[in-house]
């Protein structure tokens, strides 16, 4: 019907609730923003060619900015989120804060807001937990990677516990800097992703 009435008059606004599809919004760092690839290479966008294939009308917004930070995130959020109107939010974020060494505290209280305005605006969420290297302390690497789990728990969204898994312990399946996934990896993290996606994807 909203496919009609937007043929019939092509200047007519359709709700979002009446189109077909919807909006994935991810908000990233380097990792999602594709750094050092050409942008189509990365695994946002083979996931918006998945979507476009599988899910038809279905659309990805990349939000991610190299070098970002939760805060740099958390101050983002609202005009992402207005921009943008999205389904779903993928937040994928905080390795930044583990590297250097922020208060865990910090970073936690960043990840939520995110997280809570995400749910504010109707969206669906999908946190990306992220680890760290051991030398930085067991206490400080197993705080960093309970943030994540505790905070889908608390606000009741999906949580892929490990972004990284699937090449984390494959040397060459990072460029030189041993940081960012080379282009040959990033299907790896689509389909890494995938699974845990689709379910919100109604």
């Amino acid at each position: 019907m909203a496919l009609l009435l937007a043929l019939a008059w092509p200047g007519i606004l359709v709700p979002a609730a009446a189109a077909d599809g919807g909006k994935v919004l991810v908000m990233g760092d380097s990792l999602s923003a594709a750094y050092g690839l050409a942008p189509q290479q990365g695994w946002v966008a083979l996931t918006a060619e998945r979507l476009k294939a599988e899910h038809p009308g279905w659309t990805v917004a990349n939000a991610s900015i190299s070098g970002e930070t939760t805060a740099g995130g958390a101050s983002r959020i609202a005009a992402e989120l207005a921009r943008h109107k999205p389904t779903v939010v993928v937040i994928e974020l905080g390795a930044n804060d583990g590297l250097r060494g922020l208060g865990l505290e910090q970073t936690r209280t960043n990840l939520e807001r995110m997280v809570v305005a995400a749910k504010q605006s109707g969206a669906r969420v999908l946190l990306l937990g992220m680890r760290i290297p051991p030398n930085y302390g067991p206490q400080y690497t197993q705080g960093f990677e309970r943030n994540y789990r505790e905070l889908a728990e608390k606000h009741a969204v999906a949580l892929l516990p490990f972004f990284l898994e699937p090449i984390a312990t494959d040397r060459d399946a990072f460029q030189a800097d041993n940081l960012h996934p080379v282009a040959e990896a990033q299907p790896k993290l689509r389909d890494h992703v995938w699974p845990a996606l689709t379910p919100l994807l109604r």
